[in-house]
């Protein structure tokens, strides 16, 4: 039978319920304002009865109940709602730091219409046509110097701002990787002490919160996904590589990747292997540095490269009114000093490569001929090679133009003197050089005998820059080194035609190689280049580059906006269902407070009443 004593034990365990349940309420109210925290309820159970069906028992009416006790305190929260905010917080941040940084860039191009570098361009043509019309003229001469000044500091000036949102760009990414880092092993200190809690069967409520919080952060920076294997056993996955497992953190690092940019790759600490993270502010900042900014600099330094080459290309077949010829009227720094292109690109102090950016072939040819000859030209392309047919029927601009429109990074054109020029574009490949032929093949004759550029067909006869001296296979001795990296930061005007200004050439040379003060065809052909494609990657003329930039950057701020505005609201509301399900309500914890304080109060009566009975028991039964 039951002891006269059980329903004191009865009050007791309620009494302890009770308050258990008053004092979370209580821990919940505090923490109404905690980032992170998740509201905990008391689960509430009756004790085991006295009597079990499976034990012998005496004869009793019923299973004797023995009270209630509070079995655990857990939190309440939705596993499944946070792996989707998990998932998609990554995109928010992403979009968020993109739309900022677009930002920058817009700025950078909406400059001023009086000081743009288009408008200084459109100056600086019309100082050529100006010079067209006087070519004996001085003034005319030291306008045209003046304003390739202005142009040049302007298209500097253009690089240092996009290098300058290029290097922001490398410290963000820098603090980001070390806050990936610092979050990683918190979780995972978390996690060892969340499996000793448990161990000791513990519900480690706040510890849950915690971890969860710092999920919720590292979702920003990063696209993870969490997997919990078991209950001892949590882990963090980025891009499909262990980030965290259980007590284990694994982290990211940067170093120096020796390529075009200088900047420094994502990396992980243990393996040196490549880190990829397409999510998050760190993988909007590793595009926007090592995609949208690296094509806005090339871009840049192409323009300005294939200008500055068209522009000395006539300059140099001119005359100027002091009968000196051949002068380049823009000049920028080389990559290599050695007149083969010999470069030492293992830092070992042997040449092993060869750093070419233009070739001319020694032979005059008409654009509208046809070639009557078959054969396949293999060029440099982003990755490996590309091939390139012509047939008999071809003209010389039709096989121009399929070079131009392929994919290789090899494009082509007929300069001043109907020669036919192959020059280097910038790599899409960050691990190739920009500017760089790397490889020139013709199984026929179209680039040898034809044009006069290689010395023969074949492979036996390829251009290959991974080779020292690899122009000594080429018929053609018109070649030009590739210029230093970022050719748009060191553009700059002849400082011969800086000192005089009469060396500028707005003629060409008589036969007997004299000037005529009166011509001014050179000068024309420099004006005329404004509207002369130049393949200066997508764009065909000098007017199709600015639209282009401009309009580029434009659409990118408008996409980062949209989406921004799209995530937000997604994320809002997913925020708010998960508050809804976690969020501390003060009303009701206070409901709650009164209820279970009704029932303590209830308890502590029951409690007396058998008290009083006990006593009526012991000290008065018999009286």
């Amino acid at each position: 039978m039951a002891s006269s004593f059980a329903g004191i034990e009865i009050g007791k365990r309620s009494l302890d319920a009770h308050n258990q349940s008053i004092t979370t309420a209580g821990h919940n109210i505090t923490n109404a304002g905690t980032e992170g925290y998740s509201r905990q309820r008391v689960t509430i159970k009756s004790f085991e009865p006295i009597y079990r069906p499976d034990l012998s028992r005496a004869g009793v009416p019923g299973q004797i109940g023995q009270g209630a006790v509070a079995e655990s305190v857990s939190r309440v929260r939705d596993e499944m709602l946070d792996q989707r905010i998990t998932a998609q917080a990554n995109q928010e941040s992403y979009w968020s730091t993109r739309e900022k940084y677009t930002q920058m860039l817009e700025q950078i191009y909406n400059e001023p219409a009086d000081v743009s570098i288009r408008s200084n361009m459109d100056k600086f043509w019309e100082g050529w046509q100006e010079l067209s019309m006087h070519p004996e003229s001085q003034a005319a001469r030291q306008a045209v110097v003046t304003r390739g000044e202005t142009l040049t500091e302007s298209i500097q000036q253009r690089f240092e701002a996009l290098a300058g949102v290029g290097n922001l760009l490398n410290g963000d990414i820098e603090a980001t990787v070390k806050q990936v880092n610092s979050l990683a092993n918190q979780i995972a200190n978390l996690n060892n002490e969340i499996v000793r809690s448990r161990a000791m069967g513990d519900n480690p409520n706040d510890l849950l919160d915690r971890r969860d919080l710092l999920v919720d952060k590292l979702s920003a920076l990063a696209n993870i996904t969490t997997d919990q294997r078991d209950s001892d056993e949590f882990m963090v996955h980025l891009d499909g590589h262990i980030l965290v497992q259980g007590n284990i953190a694994r982290n990211l690092d940067t170093e120096s990747p020796g390529d075009n940019n200088g900047y420094s790759k994502l990396v992980w600490a243990d393996t040196r292997n490549n880190a990829v993270v397409t999510g998050g502010s760190l993988g909007a900042l590793v595009e926007l540095r090592d995609v949208d900014i690296r094509d806005e600099i090339q871009s840049l330094n192409t323009m300005t490269l294939n200008f500055a080459d068209l522009v000395n290309d006539v300059h140099r077949n001119g005359i100027g009114a002091n009968g000196v010829t051949g002068e380049d009227f823009f000049v920028q720094q080389p990559f290599v000093t050695n007149v083969n292109g010999n470069y030492d690109s293992d830092g070992d102090g042997t040449f092993d490569r060869s750093y070419i950016f233009r070739f001319t072939g020694n032979n005059s040819l008409n654009a509208q001929d046809q070639i009557g000859l078959e054969g396949v030209m293999t060029l440099s392309a982003q990755t490996g090679n590309v091939s390139i047919a012509y047939h008999a029927t071809d003209t010389v601009e039709d096989v121009i133009n399929r070079i131009n429109d392929s994919t290789s990074e090899v494009k082509a054109y007929l300069d001043k003197n109907h020669n036919l020029v192959l020059k280097a574009t910038a790599a899409q490949n960050m691990e190739q050089p920009d500017f760089v032929i790397r490889h020139v093949e013709d199984s026929g004759f179209f680039l040898s005998g034809y044009s006069g550029i290689l010395s023969g067909s074949g492979e036996q006869n390829a251009y290959d820059f991974n080779t020292v001296d690899a122009v000594n296979v080429l018929a053609t001795q018109q070649t030009s080194v590739s210029p230093v990296i970022n050719p748009a930061a060191y553009i700059s005007v002849n400082k011969v035609l800086k000192n005089d200004v009469m060396g500028v050439a707005a003629a060409y040379p008589t036969v007997a190689g004299m000037v005529n003060l009166g011509d001014g065809k050179a000068a024309v052909d420099i004006a005329a280049i404004r509207n002369t494609p130049m393949m200066i990657g997508r764009e065909r003329t000098l007017d199709d580059y600015f639209a282009d930039s401009v309009t580029n950057i434009g659409l990118k701020g408008e996409q980062a906006l949209t989406n921004l505005e799209s995530q937000n609201a997604l994320m809002a509301d997913l925020r708010n269902l998960r508050d809804s399900i976690s969020g501390v309500n003060i009303d009701e914890e206070l409901a709650d407070i009164m209820k279970f304080q009704h029932g303590y109060n209830a308890a502590a009566k029951y409690v007396t009443v058998v008290d009083e009975m006990l006593d009526t028991i012991i000290n008065r039964l018999g009286v």
